[in-house]
């Protein structure tokens, strides 16, 4: 039986017009509504019009390149996004998860396949948004502090030192969970269970890279109070002094 998808949209972003009209058949026929974009530069005008539940986005665009597009998308949104590519290089891969994308999906591939990835990103947004509610109604605050760093999850923004700061959704997810829980350890498949859900079709280095990304931009102050510890073959802690 098919599943229907009545109020998801997807948005399909490919240069070619083969593959855009026959992800546009597949995606039809399993309920959902569809967009198809073929230059990168009409990506976030698209989006922003759309509103849509997700995006497979490739990285070989006319007019803004994929990784260019991802960055513009994640400076106001944190719709889940597939990164679409020809090229298999590891390198793209990383720097793709780094700006924020949630899974990376190589050409060639079965479109079916395609479909059953979205369908697990989608699961994997309304677990996230399921955790974050469940844990708001039960602390009653959105808003984390320690010495020189304030993570308010409503917003979406951390404050380090006197400076506001926007982070990546995944980015501040993983922050939030971890500050949440100080001094105790996760390992990588229980972050990746917690912020990316337990369907995740990823690798444990995904988590590695977030945290790279985390660290980055909260060691540009000291901060002797608090620190994203790594606990060797185990996994991180929000470690809190004294």
């Amino acid at each position: 039986m098919t599943e229907i998808n009545p109020e998801k949209t997807v948005l399909i972003v490919d240069d070619d017009p083969h593959i855009g009209e026959l992800l546009k058949l597949y995606f039809e026929n399993e309920g959902f509504r569809v967009d198809v974009c073929f230059r990168g530069d009409e990506v976030v005008d698209r989006v922003q019009q759309l509103n849509p539940d997700v995006v497979i986005l490739d990285l070989m665009l006319p007019g803004m390149g994929g990784f260019d597009v991802m960055r513009e998308l994640r400076r106001y949104s944190s719709v889940p996004v597939i990164m679409l590519t020809a090229r298999g290089d590891t390198l793209d891969k990383i720097v793709g998860l780094e700006l924020g994308a949630d899974d990376y999906f190589a050409k060639p591939f079965e479109p079916k396949e395609l479909i059953a990835r979205v369908k697990a990103v989608l699961r994997r947004a309304s677990k996230s948004n399921a955790f974050f509610s469940s844990e708001s109604q039960a602390s009653g605050d959105d808003v984390i502090s320690y010495t020189d760093l304030e993570i308010n999850r409503t917003q979406y923004l951390v404050r380090l030192g006197d400076e506001e700061l926007s982070f990546p959704p995944k980015e501040l997810e993983l922050l939030y969970f971890l500050a949440s829980h100080p001094n105790r350890v996760f390992t990588r498949s229980q972050i990746l269970e917690n912020i990316w859900g337990f369907d995740y079709y990823g690798e444990p280095r995904t988590v590695d890279v977030h945290i790279k990304r985390l660290r980055e931009k909260l060691d540009v102050v000291d901060h002797p109070d608090w620190n994203i510890k790594t606990i060797w073959s185990v996994g991180y802690k929000f470690e809190v002094k004294g």
